[in-house]
């Protein structure tokens, strides 16, 4: 059963601004009803204060906020059919956990508040904690009686403000799984706030990246990672190796790039269009690192496409992109992979993640290598854009 108003959650023209200061710049965004979303940003990016905003904890300067058919942008908080749940999970310590999923209930004397209790701790697989006092609960199980809590009045839309933040890794993780199918199960628009990448990836269907108060990409978790539009998006989401390029020359399907050395491919869909000095990106994962020699044969020459490369098990593998005379800075065995820094020819640090499969030894700092690459794992970005956006963003002012 859905809930009363519900419908696509709008925000037209949302600004917010505090003095001089623009936190939220004419945000114009809506989010599918039903649909998991969240908004991803470093700190001081103004996803926080879009929340507040929408949940009525913040008026906005300008703008519209409507859910379906009504305009909420200045009802009360308590008016709004919308609910959230904090990183910090403000439980009443004195009452039990059925006690604190049946107040809102309670407050407004709906009916059958036994059921919709029952249910709702089903759901969040509470069962069997629902006498204990939140002190006698773990991090994780806190966190899901907050969002029972919420989820049992049954709100139109359900904000999230980096509510796994507090808890650790590999308890994050778990939550990340459980939270994506309780939104699943129950079917309300679910709007998440969150700086960490992986937990956006996780769960939403569909991404805001955002970046000084407006939205730098959005789009599905998949197409923002290969698809980056800008530096920023490139950076933020994931790692990039960005390399200053010059256009050669435009085929119909792919694009001759220079690099400092040699050249390399790019689909010509993945090119801006009216630029010729680019910034050539590839992600770590994509590409693979080649000893100098291969069964006592040496692979040398520039860098260039269409050469033989070897993969990790000595097969040749043609039509990569490839740069040569490269050397290992750094190599850490992460397990799963090894993550290597590579110094290519023009003094530029790459960032390389091997995955682990067992057949290949691991090069070691100093050692020559060639880098290896398909060309439809590449991307260009106009290199007018800071090829250092959105790095090392954390740290900053909340927001």
């Amino acid at each position: 059963m859905l809930p009363q108003d519900s419908g696509d959650l709008t925000l037209t023209s949302l600004t917010k601004r505090f003095g001089q200061f623009t936190a939220v710049d004419s945000l114009d965004l809506t989010i599918a009803q039903g649909s998991f979303f969240a908004l991803l940003g470093p700190s001081g990016c103004g996803k926080t204060t879009t929340l507040r905003m929408v949940a009525g904890l913040e008026p906005p300067t300008h703008g519209e906020i409507r859910i379906g058919s009504r305009d909420i942008t200045y009802d009360k908080a308590y008016r709004r059919p919308v609910n959230t749940v904090f990183q910090s999970y403000a439980l009443f310590p004195h009452l039990s956990v059925w006690e604190n999923v049946a107040f809102g209930l309670k407050r407004r004397r709906s009916a059958q508040v036994d059921k919709q209790v029952a249910d709702v701790l089903e759901l969040t697989e509470l069962q069997a904690l629902a006498g204990r006092k939140p002190a006698q609960l773990s991090g994780g199980q806190q966190q899901r009686v907050a969002l029972a809590r919420a989820i049992v009045n049954r709100p139109a839309v359900l904000l999230l403000d980096e509510p796994l933040g507090a808890l650790d890794l590999k308890l994050r993780r778990q939550m990340q799984v459980e939270l994506k199918r309780i939104q699943t199960e129950v079917g309300l628009t679910f709007v998440h706030v969150t700086h960490d990448q992986e937990e956006a990836m996780t769960m939403a269907d569909t991404i805001a990246v955002m970046n000084a108060g407006r939205i730098e990409q959005l789009g599905a978790p998949a197409d923002l990672y290969e698809n980056p539009a800008t530096t920023f998006a490139a950076n933020f989401l994931g790692q990039s190796n960005l390399i200053r390029a010059t256009v050669e020359q435009r085929q119909s399907d792919s694009v001759t790039v220079a690099l400092p050395r040699g050249t390399v491919r790019v689909p010509a869909g993945r090119l801006p269009g009216g630029v010729d000095e680019v910034w050539v990106g590839v992600r770590p994962e994509k590409i693979s690192v080649h000893g100098e020699t291969v069964d006592g044969k040496t692979v040398g020459g520039k860098t260039g496409f269409g050469q033989t490369a070897h993969d990790g098990t000595g097969q040749p593998v043609a039509g990569l992109n490839r740069i040569e005379g490269a050397v290992v800075t750094d190599a850490s065995f992460m397990g799963v992979s090894t993550q290597y820094l590579v110094r290519t020819p023009w003094d530029q640090q790459l960032m390389v993640f091997e995955q682990n499969r067992g057949n290949a030894g691991i090069h070691r700092p100093g050692d020559r290598v060639s880098l290896s690459f398909a060309a439809e794992h590449t991307f260009a970005l106009d290199a007018n854009q800071d090829s250092a956006a959105g790095i090392d963003l954390d740290g900053e002012a909340p927001g």
